[in-house]
C-alpha cells in the first residue's frame, strides 16, 4: 500500500511555498510591474508596513521573498506566543547585525500582529522610528482597530485580496507539475469547482485539500482522480479541522450566535470552546458578544452590553489563555439573559424611514435660534422645555410632520421593557397603549 504523501516531508503548502517573486501568485496590485511593493524591492528601499488580508493569500511568503530578494537579515515572531522580552531580544540582535550589514536594516516579521497587546506594540515603536528594524506585520484583522495609533502612523498598510480562480488554477498546475511527490503520480483533474469553492481563495487550504484528496486515493486508484465528488467525499471525512477562514468557521460562529440568542448557555460555551481550541482570535469572539448584547438582548437587560464591552477590553488587555475565562463568563451571562431585539428593529425601521424621505425638515420649534434673524424667522418659537413641566414631560411632537405618530420602538414583553412601556404609555398613550 502506498505511503501517505506527507511521510517525512513538510506538508504540501510548505513544499510549494515560493522563494522568488516570479513564483508568487496573486496580489498583482502590490507586486506587479510598477506597483508599490515591486518598486520598493526594485529600489532596494524599504519602509515598515503591515499586510492586511484573509488567511492563505501570501502574507508570510511575501515577507520572506522581500527579505531574500534584498538579502536582508530576517527575524520572525508570532504574536500568539511572543512577549515583550522576545520583542526586545530581537531588536537587540537586529541592532548588532545592522552594524555590520551592507544590505540595510534587518526585517522583523510579526505574524498575527493584531494579537499583540499595547505594551508589546509599544516595545516596537523606538526601533521602527529609528529604522533599527523594518517592521512587516501580518494581520487578518482591520489594523485601524487592532494596531495602536503611534505604530500605525509609522507603517503603511497594504491590503491583500483573496486569490481568484485563475490564481488557484495556477497554484494547482504548478503543484502537480513541480512538487517532488505529486509529479511522481498520475493525477487527473477533470473538475475543479468543488476544489476551488472549498479553498475559498486560500492558497494554503487549496494545497492542503489537494494533498488530502490525493493521499486518500493512493494505492486505491490509478490514476488519482480529483473531481467534485472526490473532493466533497474526502472533506466530509475530514471535518474535524476548524478553519478560521473557511466554511466551518462560519458554521461554528453561527451555532454560537444562535445558542446565545436561544438562551442555551451550555451550547454557547461549547461552541465557543470549539472556536478557541481551533485557534480563533478571542477578540473576534468578544466582538460577536458585543453585537449579541445589543442585537438580541438589548433593552431587556441593558447591563449585557456593558459586560460585553468590558469583556472586549479585558480580552484585549490580557490575551489568551486567561481571556477564556471572561469570555466564558460573558457568553454564559448573555445566554442566560432575557432577550429583546426591539432596539435592533427600531433602528432598522428608522433607517428605512430616513432613506425613504431624506428631505423631511426639522420643525422650526426644534431648531436653535443663535441669531436674531433666526429668532425672527420663528426658530425655537413654541419649544417646550421638558423640565419645566410636571414629571419632566410635555406632549410635544418631535418627529417631522410627515412622520408624525410613527412608532419605531416597540417594547417587547420582558420585565425591563414592561417598565419602559409603562413609562411610555403614561407619556404617549396615543402611541403606547397601557396594559389592560
Amino acid at each position: 500500500m502506498a505511503e501517505p504523501l506527507n511521510t517525512l516531508l513538510p506538508p504540501l503548502p510548505e513544499r510549494m511555498r515560493p522563494r522568488i517573486l516570479a513564483d508568487y501568485v496573486g496580489q498583482r496590485h502590490l507586486v506587479g510591474p510598477g506597483c508599490i511593493l515591486r518598486n520598493m524591492m526594485d529600489a532596494g528601499s524599504l519602509s515598515s508596513f503591515i499586510l492586511w488580508g484573509p488567511p492563505g493569500v501570501g502574507k508570510t511568503t511575501l515577507a520572506r521573498i522581500i527579505a531574500n530578494t534584498l538579502d536582508r537579515e530576517f527575524y520572525t515572531l508570532s504574536a500568539v506566543s511572543a512577549g515583550v522580552k522576545d520583542v526586545r531580544d530581537v531588536i537587540d540582535a537586529a541592532k548588532s547585525k545592522s552594524l555590520f550589514s551592507q544590505a540595510g536594516a534587518p526585517i522583523l516579521f510579526i505574524d498575527e500582529i493584531h494579537r499583540f497587546n499595547k505594551a508589546q506594540q509599544d516595545a516596537l515603536l523606538g526601533a521602527v522610528e529609528a529604522g533599527t528594524v523594518i517592521l512587516i506585520g501580518a494581520t487578518t484583522e482591520n489594523p485601524s482597530f487592532e494596531v495602536i495609533t503611534p505604530l500605525l502612523s509609522r507603517c503603511q498598510v497594504f491590503v491583500l485580496k483573496s486569490l481568484e480562480v485563475a490564481d488557484l488554477q495556477q497554484l494547482l498546475d504548478r503543484a502537480l507539475r513541480e512538487d517532488v511527490v505529486l509529479k511522481q503520480h498520475r493525477i487527473e483533474v477533470p473538475e475543479t469547482d468543488a476544489l476551488f469553492r472549498q479553498s475559498g481563495g486560500d492558497a494554503r487550504k487549496l494545497l492542503n485539500i489537494l494533498e488530502i484528496v490525493v493521499d486518500s486515493q493512493l494505492g486505491k486508484r490509478d490514476p488519482v482522480v480529483i473531481d467534485n465528488r472526490s473532493v466533497t467525499t474526502c472533506l466530509q471525512e475530514n471535518v474535524a479541522i476548524y478553519d478560521k477562514g473557511g466554511e466551518m468557521h462560519y458554521d461554528i460562529i453561527s451555532a454560537f450566535i444562535k445558542s446565545v440568542r436561544g438562551s442555551d448557555p451550555n451550547a454557547a460555551v461549547y461552541w465557543m470552546a470549539r472556536m478557541l481550541d481551533g485557534g480563533e482570535d478571542p477578540l473576534f469572539i468578544a466582538r460577536r458578544l458585543c453585537i449579541l448584547a445589543a442585537e438580541d438582548i438589548g433593552l431587556a437587560n441593558p447591563n449585557a452590553l456593558l459586560l460585553a464591552d468590558a469583556t472586549f477590553r479585558i480580552v484585549h488587555s490580557i490575551g489568551m489563555p486567561e481571556a477564556r475565562i471572561p469570555l466564558s463568563e460573558c457568553a454564559i451571562y448573555l445566554a442566560s439573559s432575557p432577550k429583546s431585539n426591539a432596539a435592533y428593529l427600531a433602528i432598522d425601521k428608522a433607517l428605512a424611514a430616513a432613506k425613504n424621505d431624506q428631505t423631511a425638515a426639522v420643525p422650526l420649534y426644534l431648531r436653535n435660534a443663535p441669531t436674531k434673524l433666526m429668532e425672527d424667522l420663528g426658530y425655537h418659537d413654541g419649544y417646550k422645555y421638558a423640565h419645566d413641566f410636571p414629571g419632566h414631560f410635555t406632549d410635544l411632537e418631535f418627529l417631522p410632520p410627515s412622520l408624525s405618530g410613527t412608532v419605531f420602538y416597540d417594547p417587547q414583553p420582558n420585565p425591563q421593557e414592561d417598565r419602559l412601556k409603562a413609562y411610555l404609555s403614561a407619556c404617549w398613550p396615543k402611541y403606547y397603549k397601557p396594559k389592560e
